[in-house]
């Protein structure tokens, strides 16, 4: 027989990694998926961070979201509620909130191994 459909009410979330500056609630934890919640206040940034063999798919619900990364955090993107975002697997970088309303993401990760490591910052 086949598993069957769940539905994960959103007030049943749990703690998830954590990242200075960064809210991360866990709907699914599973081998090889990580799903949940992202929330980051106005004006905040998170501290640097990769998600070693996962590549995270993401979806900003509300507010808006910059991430920094490259060669010592040179690089930038910005994006807006409606908007989606890949993060390759092993790429350094750190998440903001650019805009003084909480931020929301909707998060996926797939892959291997810890889907969150905190790091001092990218290489320069």
């Amino acid at each position: 027989m086949a598993e069957e459909i769940r539905i994960i009410p959103g007030g049943s979330l749990v703690s998830g990694p954590l990242t200075p500056g960064m809210t991360r609630k866990t709907a699914v934890a599973e081998e090889k998926v990580w799903m949940g919640e992202v929330r980051t206040d106005g004006g905040a940034m998170s501290g640097w961070h990769h998600h070693g063999e996962h590549t995270t798919y993401g979806y900003i619900i509300e507010g808006k979201a910059r991430v920094e990364f490259g060669t010592g955090g040179s690089a930038s993107l910005e994006g807006s509620a409606g908007d989606f975002f890949v993060v390759p697997p092993h790429t350094v970088h750190r998440e903001g909130n650019p805009g003084v309303e909480e931020q929301v993401l909707a998060v996926i990760r797939i892959g291997e191994g810890p889907p969150v490591i905190n790091v001092d910052g990218p290489e320069a």
